[in-house]
Formats: C-alpha cells, sequence, structure tokens
C-alpha cells in the first residue's frame, strides 16, 4: 500500500513477559519521575481527543491469514537449558545434576546450596554434584515435557514435586528437608493493626476474607512459575474447602477474593518493585527475603501460609545405583550443623515452630487447581488489550523478523475471551484491527497482518500509544466492565509525533498498564513507560522471547 511517497505497513505485535520465577530478562519498572502536569480524569477525554484530532490515522481494510489451530507446543517455547547457569561444576567420574530453585543456587545468600555442593565436591565422597540454578516453576515445566530431565530436582516446596510425578516421570525422594523455608505474606504494619482490630487475628484465612470484603489490597506471583504464588493459590482454594481445593465452593470463593487482586507478578522481584509504589497492602514473600530485607522489615509483617518450602530433594528416572548413592550421601552432607549455621546466616531455617494445617496434594489436584486458576483469574471482568507495533525503518531487517515470529506464535496465548485490538506505527498510525473478541476471524486478521508487516519511515511511537488509548476508551464506553491494557512492540527510538512529556499525564489518568518489548532497543526509553503504571518491560534480543511472551500472557491475560 502506497502512502506518502512511501509504503505504510501493515501491522501487527503482541507482547511480553513473566513468568518463573524465572523470566530472564523481564524487569518490572517502579513509579519513577512522574511529571507535575497531572490531570484529572473528567479533563482526560477531551485532551485525548484533542492529541487524537491532530494524528494521521489509517484504518486498514483486514487482510485474513492462515492461523494454526493446532494447540500450542509449550515445550518447543522452551529455551535451551544453558539458559540457566551451572552455579556448580563437578568432575568425577560420578557426577549428578541437580536442578535447584534459585534462592539458594544464586550468589550472596542465596548460594547456601553451592556452598554446600562445593565443600562436598572437595570432601572425597564417592561422587561429586553440579548446581544448575532455575525457579521451580520453570523447572518443572522442562521435566514434565521431557525437553531436560536431570539426575535430581531440589525445588522449593513439595508441590513441584508432586506435579512431577503425576506427569508420569520417576521421582524418588532422597531427602524432604535440604533448609527450610516458610512462604508468607508481608502486610504493610499499619494494614496489619487495622486487620488485627477488626478480625482479631491475622491469618491466610482473615487475610482471604478481607480480600473478599475489598478491605485489603494484596498481589501475589504467578502460580504456573512461582513457588510462593503456587502455594497461595492451592492455600486460597483450600480456605474455602479443605476437603477439595477443587469443588465449586472452593472455586466459588477463589473468584470472590480473585475479583479484588489488584495486581499479579511473574517473579517476586516485580512483585516487590510494585510494592515500593505504595500500591498494595501486602505481597507473598518467603521468610527467606523478608528476613535479609532490612527496608521490608521495618515497614511489613510477616504472616505464614501455606506448605512448608524446606526444599525437598528428588531423585529423577532409572538412575544407577552409584548416583543415587551420592545424592544420598549429599543430603547426609548438607545437614551438617556448619551447614545450618551458615543457612542461618543466610535468612534459611527461620519460623521453625510453623507447620501447616493443610492436607498433602497429589500432583494431578495441583495442576488442576493451576488450570482453575487460568481461567477463572478474571473473573467476570472482559480483558480490552491493543498491541502497537512499531514498523519504523529502523525496525527493518532482523528486528522486524523476530517480532513477526514471537507474534505469530504468541498469539495462540491470546484467549478467545479477550478483545483484541492491532494498531502499526511509523510517520503516521494505522489501526489494522479494530478491538474484537480474539475469535478465529479475528485471529485470521491478526495472522494476516502480521505476515504482512513491512518496515519504513519515521518512529511516532507515543502517537500510536495514543491511537490505543482512544480505542480502549471507546471500548469501556461500551462495556464499562473492562480491562484495559496496552502492550507495544519497539526498538524505543521515537523520532516524531507526540512526546512522553505530551502523553504521560493521560496514561497516568487512565491508569492504563503500558506492557513494552524491546527489539534491539533502547530499553532505558522503553522502560520509562512501562514504570508510569507499574506495567513490564522486557528485552527481546534473547532466543527465549517467546517463552517470555507467553508467560507474561498467562498472567495478564
Amino acid at each position: 500500500m502506497m502512502k506518502k511517497g512511501k509504503f505504510l505497513l501493515v501491522s501487527g505485535l503482541i507482547v511480553l513477559l513473566v513468568f518463573g520465577g524465572v523470566f530472564f530478562g523481564i524487569k518490572l519498572t517502579s513509579n519513577l519521575g512522574k511529571t507535575d502536569k497531572q490531570i484529572t480524569a473528567e479533563n482526560a477525554d477531551k485532551q485525548l481527543d484533542e492529541l487524537y484530532s491532530k494524528i494521521d490515522v489509517t484504518k486498514e481494510k483486514p487482510i485474513k491469514g492462515q492461523i494454526d489451530l493446532d494447540p500450542a507446543d509449550a515445550a518447543s517455547e522452551l529455551p535451551d537449558i544453558s539458559k540457566f547457569p551451572l552455579t556448580v561444576e563437578g568432575t568425577g567420574n560420578t557426577t549428578v545434576e541437580i536442578f535447584s530453585s534459585t534462592e539458594k543456587s544464586g550468589k550472596g545468600k542465596e548460594g547456601w546450596l553451592n556452598k554446600v555442593a562445593e565443600d562436598f565436591n572437595a570432601s572425597g565422597a564417592s561422587g561429586q554434584v553440579t548446581i544448575r540454578s532455575i525457579a521451580s516453576g520453570t523447572a518443572t515445566e522442562y521435566i514434565t515435557s521431557g525437553k531436560s530431565i536431570p539426575d535430581a530436582f531440589a525445588p522449593s516446596n513439595e508441590l513441584w514435586g508432586e506435579m512431577v510425578k503425576a506427569a508420569g516421570v520417576e521421582s524418588n525422594l532422597i531427602e524432604k528437608r535440604l533448609v527450610g523455608n516458610v512462604p508468607g505474606i508481608v502486610i504493610s504494619k499499619k494494614k496489619h493493626d487495622q486487620l488485627i482490630e477488626k478480625y482479631g487475628a491475622v491469618n491466610a484465612k482473615t487475610i482471604l476474607e478481607a480480600m473478599t470484603e475489598d478491605e485489603f489490597a494484596m498481589g501475589y506471583t504467578d502460580p504456573f512459575a512461582s513457588s510462593t504464588g503456587l502455594n497461595f493459590l492451592i492455600t486460597g482454594l483450600n480456605a474455602f474447602d479443605n476437603k477439595n481445593v477443587l469443588s465449586d465452593d472452593a472455586v466459588k470463593g477463589f473468584e470472590s477474593f480473585q475479583a479484588n487482586v489488584p495486581f499479579t507478578a511473574s517473579t517476586t522481584l516485580q512483585m516487590r518493585e510494585a510494592a515500593k509504589s505504595g500500591m498494595l497492602d501486602g505481597f507473598v514473600l518467603e521468610y527467606q527475603t523478608y528476613t535479609n530485607a532490612s527496608d521490608l522489615k521495618d515497614s511489613y509483617e510477616f504472616v505464614p501460609f501455606g506448605v512448608r518450602h524446606d526444599n525437598p530433594l528428588y531423585a529423577l528416572g532409572e538412575l544407577p545405583a552409584e548416583k543415587v548413592k551420592v545424592l544420598e550421601e549429599f543430603a547426609q552432607f548438607a545437614k551438617q550443623d556448619r551447614y545450618k549455621e551458615l543457612a542461618k546466616k543466610d535468612g534459611f531455617n527461620g519460623l521453625e515452630e510453623y507447620q501447616s494445617e493443610m492436607k498433602p496434594l497429589d500432583g494431578s489436584t495441583i495442576t488442576s487447581a493451576q488450570k482453575i486458576w487460568k481461567e477463572k483469574k478474571n473473573g467476570t471482568q472482559s480483558i480490552a488489550a491493543v498491541f502497537v507495533a512499531d514498523v519504523s525503518g529502523s525496525m527493518d531487517g532482523e528486528s522486524l523478523n523476530k517480532l513477526k515470529e514471537s507474534l505469530l506464535k504468541g498469539q495462540k496465548y491470546l484467549g478467545k475471551d479477550n478483545s483484541i485490538g492491532l494498531v502499526s506505527y511509523s510517520d503516521d498510525v494505522s489501526i489494522n484491527m479494530p478491538i474484537k473478541k480474539f475469535d478465529v476471524n479475528q485471529q485470521s486478521e491478526f495472522v494476516g497482518a502480521v505476515e504482512s508487516l513491512q518496515a519504513n519511515g519515521g518512529t511516532a511511537t507515543y502517537d500510536g500509544i495514543v491511537v490505543a488509548m482512544k480505542m480502549l476508551q471507546d471500548e469501556l464506553g461500551k462495556n464499562p466492565d473492562t480491562r484495559p491494557l496496552i502492550f507495544v512492540l519497539s526498538d524505543g527510538d521515537t523520532n516524531q509525533g507526540n512526546s512522553l512529556k505530551a502523553v504521560r499525564p493521560l496514561i497516568e489518568a487512565y491508569k492504563i498498564p503500558v506492557y513494552t518489548i524491546g527489539y534491539n532497543a533502547d530499553l532505558k526509553a522503553l522502560e520509562t513507560i512501562s514504570s508510569i503504571n507499574e506495567a513490564a518491560s522486557i528485552n527481546a534480543d534473547t532466543d527465549d522471547v517467546v517463552y517470555k511472551i507467553r508467560n507474561l500472557f498467562n498472567v495478564q491475560l
């Protein structure tokens, strides 16, 4: 299509982030440098209309594409396991590889298991161990999909171990507890006092009741990726029916408190950054992290919940006897007093008196609970999302090709119950798809638009965002019970049209999260956009971009 002597392209986009506990390269930015020019909601519509009227907007004719109705192949979207570092490498004739959760196989106070492993390898034992640092949810996905099965698995809690068993992977418990930890809800001291005054006690049950009554604004992490997030989901379902967490009463109870959850993050780091803005009364966190964070201990109370995070150790598959022996020796080695003392210094082995009141659950029940979360997490609220694609000349080549690939694969995770619109921009802005339910027809048009993308012209990023906001406000006028989202795919180099200074007050007034994903990008510029309403920004210049996008959609859509 020709316009003003330049090829205007057609479309597309979709976006971001993460998951796992785990989602590499994903950054949730905090609320930074707010503009002094705040506007009221009443004035926002008028200012939006004024900005929109000055933008050259083209409504493109739909282009149908061939859609792939086969279910998404989750295993194929997992990056190569080498993406996750070996924090300790064994060199003996008999070496076992252990997938370990990150809070004990990282650096500094999160490196307890590494220290134990290093000493074990130097001890003259019958074999050695290799430690791969990988979040429990992500590790479980590698193992259950068969893409990468290590000799052993040391997740944060037993829930993941049960899921591995339910998937048909031979799993034998070597040690119920390597090191002690407890999940909890971190609550601001002021809110904690208010809950005590009303309910007489603060525990998971009273917190869930307060959430149901819209008296407590709490965030938690993705239960497909985060150990604490999964534990909280199970705890919530159990609170409403402790005999059957999958019953109608449990699901209805879940929907009642989920309706008042303002924020779900892919990782604990993202949750903590969001909490800094003051938007949350509480959020989930492990005690080991809480006790190492002086800024949290001064302002928040810790309330334990759910099953303990005692870091069990499982042997996987049909291991030869000599490897099983190494694992057994390693588990006993870790129980020495000096490693218990080291664990204490690193924040582990606290709240030893805490015990869970929940009965053990099998892996198939836990997997079903995750599915309930995915299906019911948005309740009766509908979602309208507009994807804003940068098709300027600077995106030509590899960046645009990668954008297309990620959109075409990522669109399988959008969900037919969501309403989706698509905008592309260069010098001007094109509406490639108005906001409609993402049924088969809309999906076909999305695929066709993405496949037709070409790069040319300048970069008017904020014009694209203005058009997306206008589309969403019009949609909210027709469907008020809608949660609006914007996703921007760009290299971040804006050189035409409106500026951030002009558009930022509107983003703030409408409180629309603007997620960004950068292709060979000025990441700082994109992070600034996402920081306005506590959204996330990711770097797509890695081989795991589709995985990041899938995890983002799993949480947000």
